[in-house]
């Protein structure tokens, strides 16, 4: 057998080498059960074998409730095996699986879930938002998908953005965050430390410059020639003041870092690049959920226009 060829373990051969051998297994035990039940005792002596004068092994018949009740487990475990799935690749009579049910359970859960909210899917974002109803739900719909990025309190963590305030970079309408949850968002800054887009001490000038942008502590003579290099290597996508652009790029004049705001940081940042991934909920979720979802991260306070998209960005100088 080629251990190495995964396609040796999904042959059907397989299956019915378990079905016989499981099969085996039970007739073998109710047979020795038959077999010791039928072989020649000898009541209240020994068999020979003796430890202590108080310890000895002796030739008695095994209780009749104990037999039988061998014999019923004998019994089930061939019944089960005929109903349920168990023998290689036979599904069994009722061919149940642990998908299927899963799939019934969710159904049923949905169907109720839709029964309770589903007339909240008539009213826009904004005022279920205001619902105490759908607000609590939706605060059970986060807790449950949401936390492990977020946090309990939404306001996120190093790579996982705040959903608490003004900052959003598809947009904080109650259309972008439905749209948001329902298809995810992938981001990615790509990588400047590969020759030739910078070297390293235009990237340490650019990491001043765009520090200075937010007020932060920055050398001087680095960030002016730092903002020369980012006139040529990071305008197309942060505009020429550095505001960002929705759906493209976030803004570095603000106070809010995703990754962090040191110097070392952002010189990662740019050298490595960044790549995010927000996964798509919608068709795990489904309709009712995401929208009283979209409206409990909306009702957080954060939600807000989305600036328009520039209609055109200049473009870059040498």
């Amino acid at each position: 057998m080629d251990f190495n060829n995964t396609s040796d373990f999904v042959s059907s051969g397989w299956g019915i080498y378990v079905s016989v051998i499981t099969l085996v297994s039970i007739v073998a035990c109710a047979v020795f059960l038959w077999v010791q039940s039928a072989a020649k005792i000898n009541p209240g002596k020994t068999t020979g074998h003796e430890w202590d004068e108080d310890l000895a092994e002796y030739n008695n018949p095994l209780p009749s409730w104990w037999r039988w009740l061998f014999y019923l487990t004998v019994a089930f475990s061939l019944g089960y095996l005929a109903l349920y799935p168990g023998l290689g690749t036979n599904k069994g009579a009722w061919a149940w699986s642990a998908r299927g049910q899963f799939d019934q359970e969710s159904a049923a859960a949905e169907a109720q879930f839709n029964k309770a909210y589903g007339d909240l899917l008539k009213q826009d974002i904004a005022t279920v938002a205001k619902n105490d109803a759908a607000r609590e739900a939706g605060q059970h719909l986060f807790l449950t998908y949401c936390i492990q990025c977020h946090g309990s309190d939404a306001k996120g963590g190093p790579s996982f953005p705040n959903l608490t305030d003004k900052d959003w970079l598809w947009g904080g309408t109650p259309d972008k965050i439905k749209e948001t949850i329902t298809l995810g968002r992938t981001a990615m800054m790509p990588a400047k430390g590969v020759k030739p887009d910078m070297t390293d001490e235009q990237i340490k000038d650019v990491a001043n410059y765009v520090r200075s942008l937010s007020g932060l502590a920055a050398d001087g003579s680095r960030a002016q020639r730092g903002k020369d290099v980012f006139a040529v290597a990071c305008l197309a996508c942060h505009g020429a003041e550095g505001k960002g652009t929705v759906g493209l790029a976030p803004n570095l004049t603000d106070k809010t870092w995703l990754y962090g705001s040191s110097e070392a940081t952002i010189i990662e940042t740019i050298t490595k690049g960044r790549q995010n991934h927000m996964p798509a909920f919608g068709d795990f979720l489904g309709d009712a959920k995401v929208h009283l979802l979209a409206a409990y991260v909306y009702g957080l306070g954060g939600g807000e226009p989305a600036t328009p998209v520039p209609a055109a960005v200049p473009a870059a100088t040498e």
